[in-house]
């Protein structure tokens, strides 16, 4: 089985390139440059540079201790929340914003959820000395409003989106909108969605993730195979990340966690490949939640960063081939999961990577097993829900 994009950008029947007519000239300049670009010696020695000087990696493989007592397997985190900007969004956004130096351009403009793409992305705006401008949804501006100050501080424009549910999907309707009005910027997305080549894009910078994993775990075990790989998915960048470089590795299992909110069917849900179809969204041939005329079903999860009613198509692929295993964790899994991290091993997650963390409770380890959890994100940014759940 194949599980890289093909010449037409999809990963069996997903994916692919549906573009407004205004934005085919950015679109193809784009998918032919970016492969000669990032795969030269100049580009790679400058983004090796900044993940390694400015990211701060190779980030830690921890061995939860406590954990891994408590669910009988050998269970290691990937501390993405380590990077710069708290999130594994940083890697991604060091790549783009140097292919975009590449390409000459100097206006930036970005979506961003739960507000890690965004701060990562005015990050290195503010690096470079280039014009940002971040499309955020209302609401999401509401409940993540440390980042909101984070990108601002940085020099971003912070616009809201005021149309749909004011989430994830509409700050991305309104970034391509704006996009096609404003054709001399360039659109640094944060996930592995939209029209190719951006899901390959996306997934080959977030790859460093399990490049590192490998390493960490040969050096560890003699093995650089863990016997799970375990991320939480809304586009699905950071499980894109770890799970790149196993995908041809089938003892090796793949465990994405979709939020499904108050229940997978409660109406309030973002559990894509539980309830979605076949479908375009934002330029992609992939899964997504919508009804029988084909009208976007609204998302709901107490995670900002999830509450998206698609998924990147390498993931649709990955889900259709059985190649990965989907599961889902509710807003009380995932707060319970989090709580339970936080007591356990000291270490505050993300709400998004809380999702990953309740999986732990849904499948039986054998004592043997290494089980490695991308912790994608850091719960700073998270801590007035945590402190209204918990009445903290």
């Amino acid at each position: 089985m194949n599980y890289t994009v093909d010449e037409n950008g999809y990963y069996g029947e997903f994916g692919g390139a549906f573009v407004p007519e205004m934005l085919f000239g950015n679109v193809e300049e784009l998918r032919k440059n970016y492969l000669p670009i990032i795969e030269s010696e100049a580009f790679k020695t400058e983004f090796e540079a900044l993940l390694k000087d400015y990211v701060g990696r190779p980030s830690p493989l921890f061995f939860a201790k406590n954990l891994s007592e408590k669910y009988g397997a050998q269970i290691f985190l990937k501390r993405e929340d380590l990077n710069h900007t708290g999130a594994h969004k940083v890697n991604n956004t060091i790549g783009q914003i140097l292919l975009a130096k590449a390409l000459g351009k100097t206006r930036i403009l970005a979506e961003t959820g739960a507000g890690q793409h965004g701060v990562a992305t005015a990050t290195v705006c503010a690096l470079m000395g280039l014009d940002c401008t971040v499309f955020m949804g209302e609401k999401d501006i509401v409940r993540q409003a440390p980042n909101v100050a984070r990108m601002k501080m940085l020099g971003a424009k912070v616009v809201p989106a005021t149309s749909g549910s004011k989430t994830l999907k509409d700050a991305t309707n309104e970034a391509i909108r704006y996009w096609i009005n404003n054709p001399d910027s360039y659109y640094l997305i944060g996930s592995v969605v939209g029209f190719h080549p951006y899901p390959d894009m996306v997934a080959r910078f977030q790859s460093v993730i399990s490049a590192e994993i490998k390493t960490q775990l040969q050096e560890k075990f003699g093995n650089p195979n863990p016997q799970y790989v375990i991320a939480c998915v809304g586009g699905g960048s950071n499980a894109a990340g770890a799970f790149y470089h196993f995908l041809d590795e089938p003892m090796v299992k793949l465990v994405a966690v979709e939020a499904s909110g108050m229940g997978v069917d409660s109406g309030e849900t973002a559990a894509t490949m539980q309830i979605g179809t076949k479908g375009v969204i934002h330029g992609s041939m992939t899964m997504l939640m919508q009804d029988k005329e084909g009208q976007i079903i609204e998302p709901y999860s107490i995670s900002a960063g999830l509450d998206y009613p698609g998924i990147g198509p390498l993931h649709a692929h990955l889900f259709q081939t059985k190649r990965a295993q989907f599961l889902d964790a509710t807003d009380n899994e995932a707060l319970d999961a989090a709580l339970e991290l936080t007591k356990t091993e000291g270490i505050i997650p993300a709400l998004e990577s809380s999702h990953a963390l309740a999986a732990l409770s849904k499948i039986s380890f054998k004592p043997s097993d290494v089980v490695v959890v991308n912790l994608s994100g850091r719960g700073d940014k998270d801590m007035e829900t945590y402190m209204r759940h918990f009445q903290l």
